[in-house]
């Protein structure tokens, strides 16, 4: 979570920056080092009926055994059902969200929880707000703020209820975009420590990206360094890590609405230990 984000677009510094969530300021470096890398072997069917979407999931477990889960979404007098699952183990799964006016969404999620929420947006405003009606246990909020200067600032905090009461989660970040170049940095566990993500466009086909850590603790710990690029064969992704990690993964479309994700992760200090995934999504 990050609690005052800033990003700056040069292109236009006179132009009121639009807002964006504060959990995404950090999406460039996070697509490339963190999505799609999978060790399961999963498949996902969409289907629509009629004004109903069907969504089926199934995943291979360790020891082979499959595991499946139903789910839908649809609208109906205004309120959208975003997702009604169900799950192998016998969970359920419900997330709804209603627009009363313009600017501003309210949703609920529950699962093993049950959340309230609320995402407001006005010019260049975006805020949102959540509050767990199960336990009673917390509540959290951010907003950002885009500003004429080509900068967004904004920020989030939980604050628990029960328990140890008082403010359980606040950091501050920022972010900056200028021509081929993006850098995030955002705090972490109260301001203990800062992360810092990069990326660098080389080209239209290949970035590369980076991801650190700093604390009082440890002055510098580089927790992946990786890179996209947009081969002939599909879009490629490569990566290694801190623990000697190294991952890779390539993401195809076969056919019309029907994508393919074949991964693999070895140590390279142990070769054996190889791992593969595989997602196909039809």
């Amino acid at each position: 979570t990050n609690l005052l984000v800033a990003t700056y677009h040069s292109s236009s510094p006179s132009r009121v920056t639009m807002p964006t969530k504060y959990g995404d300021i950090a999406k460039a470096p996070k697509d490339i080092l963190s999505e799609d890398y999978s060790d399961k072997v999963t498949l996902k069917a969409k289907k629509n009926a009629g004004p109903v979407a069907v969504t089926l999931e199934t995943a291979r477990g360790s020891g082979g055994a499959l595991s499946s889960k139903v789910g839908t979404k649809f609208a109906y007098a205004g309120l959208s059902f975003d997702k009604v699952q169900l799950t192998a183990d016998g969970g359920q799964v419900l997330e709804t969200s209603l627009v009363p006016c313009e600017g501003v969404k309210l949703s609920f999620k529950g699962n093993k929880g049950a959340d309230l929420g609320i995402d407001y947006t006005k010019g260049n405003l975006y805020a949102t707000g959540v509050f767990d009606v199960k336990d009673m246990s917390k509540v959290s909020t951010s907003a950002c703020l885009g500003l004429a200067s080509g900068f967004t600032v904004g920020g989030d905090a939980a604050y628990a209820l029960s328990g140890k009461t008082g403010f359980s989660a606040y950091n501050i970040g920022a972010s900056y975009s200028q021509g081929k170049l993006f850098t995030s940095v955002t705090s972490a566990s109260k301001l203990s420590s800062v992360n810092i993500g990069c990326v660098y466009k080389v080209n239209a086909d290949l970035s590369v990206a980076s991801s650190t850590s700093h604390s009082s603790e440890k002055a510098c710990t580089v927790n992946a360094i990786g890179a996209s690029y947009k081969a002939p064969i599909g879009d490629v992704k490569a990566k290694i890590g801190s623990d000697g990690i190294l991952s890779a993964c390539l993401i195809k479309e076969v056919a019309p609405k029907v994508t393919v994700t074949a991964s693999g992760a070895v140590s390279t200090s142990d070769l054996s230990s190889f791992k593969y995934g595989l997602g196909i999504v039809i």
